[in-house]
């Protein structure tokens, strides 16, 4: 597997001993707002996050290398589990950051650590992302990274607040990252 790793970050797998860390962000409603899922009430709802969704090979901790701090979180998402309809050779990427690090590029990133490496390692054809419509930032890190608006929006029932606030619906395609 390549080195998923910047100057600034770094991604790694998440374990059990994280739960104390995500919980601190993970707490914080407007995190969960954004990120479509429903603010962590204690260390043990963290803890089972990283035990049911974060325990596989395609999420990962965004860790700051300066201070070695988890700071957000990463990943992607196969056909079946994505929150859109997608193809067998296609991934969803979904990502968070903590408050604090908001607006710092870390984001843009760490999702561009994860297109390369799912074009590049995993051979996926195309890249999906959604992002809350009334969370335009979130857009703005999919647009940098060379996503590009596929004009559709949706509602995604099984997310946090999916029922009442849409999605917008983002795509790149492999052939489209080095134009």
């Amino acid at each position: 597997m390549s080195k998923l790793e910047t100057g600034r970050i770094r991604l790694r797998l998440w374990s059990e001993d994280d739960a104390p860390v995500l919980f601190r962000y993970a707490s914080e409603p407007e995190i969960g707002r954004r990120a479509g899922w429903p603010p962590h009430r204690s260390v043990e709802d963290s803890l089972e996050v990283i035990r049911t969704e974060f325990n596989n090979n395609r999420t990962w901790a965004i860790v700051l290398n300066e201070t070695g701090e988890i700071i957000g979180g990463i990943g992607y998402m196969v056909k079946g589990d994505s929150n859109i309809e997608i193809a067998e050779d296609e991934a969803e990427i979904g990502y968070w950051v903590a408050k604090p690090y908001w607006n710092k590029g870390i984001c843009t990133e760490a999702l561009a650590l994860v297109c390369e490496y799912c074009f590049r390692e995993k051979g996926f054809r195309t890249l999906w992302c959604t992002y809350f419509i009334d969370n335009p930032a979130s857009g703005h890190v999919m647009e940098k990274c060379g996503f590009k608006d596929t004009g559709k929006t949706q509602y995604c029932d099984f997310l946090y607040g999916g029922k009442e606030r849409p999605v917008r619906i983002m795509r790149l395609d492999s052939g489209d990252r080095n134009k």
